[in-house]
């Protein structure tokens, strides 16, 4: 994500690095910002749902083995979505106090105050971009492992019921109980 403004900034300056129009490189700062917002909020609305999922197929894994980096690497993720969540949290309060503000006035500063937050989730953003590729490699083998797992299930099942199913040459049919009479006898007197 960074190296991606990191092209688009680069146009935007001269050799030393100093904006050429400065108005231009705000507004795709501007730009970038709400755009890297849009995707703090996709993590924070599914991340934790993933997490948890992820965390409990993994149980095993987290000591040793192939994603055992990736797993520690979660509680980053943790720390950055609980960070984003204060700030979705804050700007959720502002705009509930800028209600009653004038209309002329509450259009002006709510859109100060969504830049503001826009340019605080650029740097969750950036951060879950790279913490995020490991929550996505732990998932990936975790999804691959359980469908090999259940394959391989399926497969047990398969054979454990061929080999519980009668041998229709050597296994007498199983008899059926026979249903009582419709109208069974009335006891006579006993002697």
């Amino acid at each position: 994500m960074s190296d991606a403004w990191d092209a688009v900034s680069g146009s935007l300056c001269d050799v030393d690095g100093w904006p050429v129009d400065d108005e231009e490189y705000a507004d795709g700062k501007v730009k970038r910002d709400a755009e890297a917002w849009k995707h703090v909020k996709v993590f924070l609305d599914h991340g934790p749902v993933v997490l948890a999922g992820v965390r409990s197929a993994a149980v095993p894994d987290y000591v040793e083995g192939p994603i055992s980096d990736d797993l520690r690497r979660l509680r980053g993720i943790d720390t950055i979505l609980e960070r984003a969540s204060q700030l979705r949290n804050e700007w959720d309060q502002i705009m509930a106090l800028m209600e009653a503000s004038q209309p002329g006035s509450l259009q002006l500063y709510q859109q100060r105050a969504e830049e503001h937050r826009n340019s605080e989730g650029w740097h969750y953003a950036d951060e879950l971009s790279y913490q995020g590729a490991a929550l996505v490699r732990a998932a990936e083998y975790l999804a691959d492992r359980a469908d090999v797992e259940q394959t391989s299930q399926t497969e047990r099942a398969r054979v454990a019921l061929t080999r519980s199913a009668p041998d229709v040459r050597g296994v007498p049919p199983v008899a059926h109980p026979v249903p009582p009479a419709s109208n069974p006898p009335t006891p006579g007197p006993s002697r």
